[in-house]
């Protein structure tokens, strides 16, 4: 007779909670974005160059030196900073520099940047340079068509060619 009404009661409990449960799973609804628009997100982790280049120690220097510390080439640790725009039909939308991370300032820096856009025909320019001087280094343009709801993906390689627009 205990088990029977203990069942009743947990199925009174738990019923409701699962109805509850469910209904939070559809409701409220949310869009990340409005129905006529697009999402454009940059996100990528890059390590620039060296912000000196490595030099050769001559024989005095790496006589001086303790027998596990002699390697021929010195090179410093910290790395330049990494200048990053984004321009969409003609505007730039993001224009940062970003240092690099880490005690030593030799570290990758991370980038992640989103833009809502209208869907349809837009020119899109990336444009980043990673060494520690002269102009930008890595230059990508595409023309794109964005539906409603899409999202395009700018990824940043060096090893594909520089910018990837995946989407």
């Amino acid at each position: 007779m205990m088990r029977g009404v203990r069942f009743v009661l947990q199925l009174a409990l738990y019923v409701p909670l699962m109805v509850l449960i469910g209904w939070f799973s559809t409701r409220p609804s949310f869009n990340v974005i409005a129905d006529d628009q697009a999402l454009l997100r940059v996100s990528f982790v890059h390590g620039a160059e060296r912000k000196q280049p490595c030099r050769q120690r001559s024989a005095e220097e790496l006589a001086k030196l303790a027998p596990n510390m002699r390697a021929a080439l010195d090179c410093p640790r910290e790395r330049a900073t990494v200048k990053v725009q984004i321009e969409v039909d003609g505007k730039i939308v993001l224009d940062r520099d970003l240092p690099p991370t880490g005690l030593q300032k030799d570290g990758a820096v991370a980038l992640s940047y989103r833009l809502p856009v209208p869907a349809g025909r837009h020119r899109i320019v990336g444009r980043l340079q990673d060494r520690p001087e002269g102009g930008f280094n890595y230059v990508a343009e595409r023309t794109l068509d964005l539906v409603p709801g899409a999202m395009l993906i700018m990824d940043f390689s060096p090893e594909h060619g520089g910018f990837l627009f995946r989407g």
